[in-house]
């Protein structure tokens, strides 16, 4: 429960509840807007500044910013976010004279980036802009990690993976050291750098040791491996039958990269059921689209095999039974074991770090599940001079995180090279403008649009299927793209409260269209929550309390479904709700970041 009149910038970041949601705190509203208005090139930008990939993200992003968006809680769905990121990518025009100009002169510090995946890249582009002079391994031809080893090239084109890469090493004073794998950590370390940051992903793919495994072995494949030897053309075909272990967005890259190169008969086979998998819902969708069916509750057993030639897989039917707490376990179901023929099996049941190249007697200290001990907020292992970030940090997530770690990485490593406690974050920019343009008007258009989410366009299926490389989301045009961006509720613009102005004439709560507005008594907030209009059940949306007005009265009003339509101000007669564009600007690495 906050009062107006002692607010604090987290309260109103926290009500852009899709920026907040967002690990790298990407202005959301902000770059809808621009594209509303046609300024694709503003919109790249600003997304630029802040994730650093829009167009890769605009196709990849595991959107942790939808299901918070508002719009999600008072109709289906919420707005498409994501690709309209891409709309501003696909839009922009040109930009590059747009972006800092590489640095002119060097600071003299040195800095090796341990691949060169989205971690380091975000690292590299904050810190190339300062005059670092910056060495990035990898032990693959190009730059891009993950990116372009592992997400399949019918969702993500390498034109796009080339062009944002290539934002970032155009900075200069990048050199760029491909093809060239780090084998010591010591030695590394021992080339006088005055900082390492390690973000080298989660290489290596789990396995399943089941019977059968050894003998099969020609024909059962490591999911993330395998997709890396798609993307590099090592591999254009597999079986016509094949079987893809596992529930995550890797299986679902697997079963889909397999449809298009000759698998006819591909199944998903997970242990888990449907709804429990943790694949993204429209990575599941796209799956079931290209007639791949997924079998849950099957747990496998055996690697069937005749001659040394796998044969199939023994399944073991499982279901799901739950404890007093709410916990799952798997129980054998009583239902005998299914046997499912293949030629293939791809095993994408999860990935997790391999650091063989890191020393034991460096002085770097590991977790019980070797995984590096890393500080959360400046990313700096128990070596001060060693920072990690994205997968290598605290195991796979996803891109956006990867980009959020890296900038956060680079704050420290510009504090730590300057001689600065890297502790000492750094606050965000930020600013709260009014947006009153006349008595009931405003700089932004208010209206609520009645349409639904609109659908990303898709190829034609059976084209789709016969191209590895084809890309099969086409993106939403510029007419499309203004109507999604039109059921953006603008939450960035805060409706503003000033107690002094208030006549408690109860306008604003006759017209506001969702109940949010509720004068009362005051209390505590447990109990205030029960007495609004409408109760505020979201416990974690603040409600937003006024001071004590005249009548003794307080204005409380729930922030939760609110559409910040502005009625409530444009009713109010003397002012005293007010229309104001918040604006958070995080503080990447730079001279703001440091006490002296």
């Amino acid at each position: 429960m906050q009062r107006t009149g002692k607010l604090e910038s987290d309260y109103f970041h926290k009500v852009v509840d899709c920026q907040w949601a967002c690990p790298a705190h990407t202005p959301v509203p902000e770059y809808i807007r621009l594209i509303a208005d046609g300024r694709y090139g503003d919109a790249y930008l600003v997304n630029w500044k802040s994730n650093v990939f829009p167009g890769v993200l605009g196709r990849t992003c595991d959107r942790p910013c939808e299901p918070a968006c508002r719009r999600g809680r008072v109709e289906d769905e919420p707005v498409a976010i994501c690709r309209l990121k891409r709309v501003a990518a696909d839009n922009k025009g040109e930009v590059v004279s747009r972006m800092p100009e590489p640095a002119t002169a060097r600071n003299g510090k040195r800095v090796a980036l341990v691949g060169a995946g989205p971690a380091s890249l975000t690292v590299a582009r904050d810190l190339a802009m300062l005059g670092y002079d910056l060495v990035l391994y990898d032990a693959e031809a190009k730059a891009g990690g993950f990116i372009r080893s592992q997400i399949p090239r019918f969702r993500l084109p390498e034109e796009v993976i080339d062009e944002e890469v290539g934002y970032v090493t155009r900075l200069g004073g990048i050199e760029l050291r491909l093809g060239q794998r780090v084998d010591s950590l010591k030695a590394l370390v021992a080339e006088g750098y005055d900082a390492v940051f390690v973000g080298s992903g989660a290489p290596r793919g789990r396995d399943l040791d089941l019977p059968g495994r050894q003998e099969a072995a020609a024909n059962i494949h490591i999911g993330i491996d395998w997709l890396a030897n798609v993307s590099f053309g090592h591999v254009d075909r597999i079986g016509r039958r094949v079987i893809v272990l596992g529930g995550g967005n890797t299986a679902m890259d697997c079963c889909r990269t397999s449809r298009r190169l000759g698998g006819e008969d591909v199944k998903v086979i997970v242990r888990s059921g449907f709804e429990e998998m943790k694949a993204s819902p429209w990575e599941k969708e796209d799956a079931l689209h290209e007639d791949i069916p997924i079998l849950n509750y099957r747990v496998p057993k055996a690697f069937t095999h005749e001659n040394g030639r796998l044969t199939g897989v023994l399944f073991e039917v499982v279901a799901a039974e739950y404890d007093a707490r709410g916990r799952r376990r798997l129980v054998p179901s009583g239902e005998p074991d299914e046997h499912y023929e293949c030629d293939d099996v791809l095993v994408a049941v999860g990935q997790e770090n391999a650091f063989p190249w890191i020393e034991d007697d460096i002085g770097l200290e590991f977790d019980d599940w070797h995984m590096p001990k890393v500080d959360p907020i400046t990313f700096q292992s128990t070596l001060p001079n060693v920072f990690f970030g994205g997968d290598a940090a605290f195991g796979p997530k996803n891109i956006i995180w990867a980009v959020a770690h890296g900038h956060e990485a680079a704050v420290s490593i510009h504090k730590f090279c300057h001689g600065e406690d890297v502790a000492e974050r750094p606050r965000p920019g930020v600013t709260l403008v009014s947006q009153k343009m006349g008595i009931h008007e405003w700089s932004y258009d208010n209206d609520i649009s009645n349409d639904m989410r609109h659908r990303v366009p898709m190829r034609e299926k059976a084209e789709a299927l016969r191209d590895v490389r084809l890309e099969v989301e086409l993106g939403f045009d510029r007419e499309l793209a203004l109507r999604e961006a039109q059921r953006c509720l603008n939450c960035d613009v805060q409706t503003v409260f000033t107690d002094k102005l208030c006549i408690e004439c109860d306008a604003c709560v006759d017209i506001c269209p969702m109940d949010c507005i509720t004068f009362t008594d005051d209390g505590e907030e447990g109990d205030l929550r029960d007495r609004l209009k409408a109760p505020a059940q979201n416990l974690t949306q603040d409600l937003y309390v006024s001071g004590r007005l005249a009548t003794g009265r307080v204005m409380a009003k729930d922030e939760d479904v609110c559409l910040h339509c502005g009625l409530c101000a444009e009713r109010c007669p003397t002012g005293a709700w007010d229309m104001q564009k918040f604006f958070l600007e995080m503080t990447h690495a730079g001279p703001q970041c440091l006490t002296r």
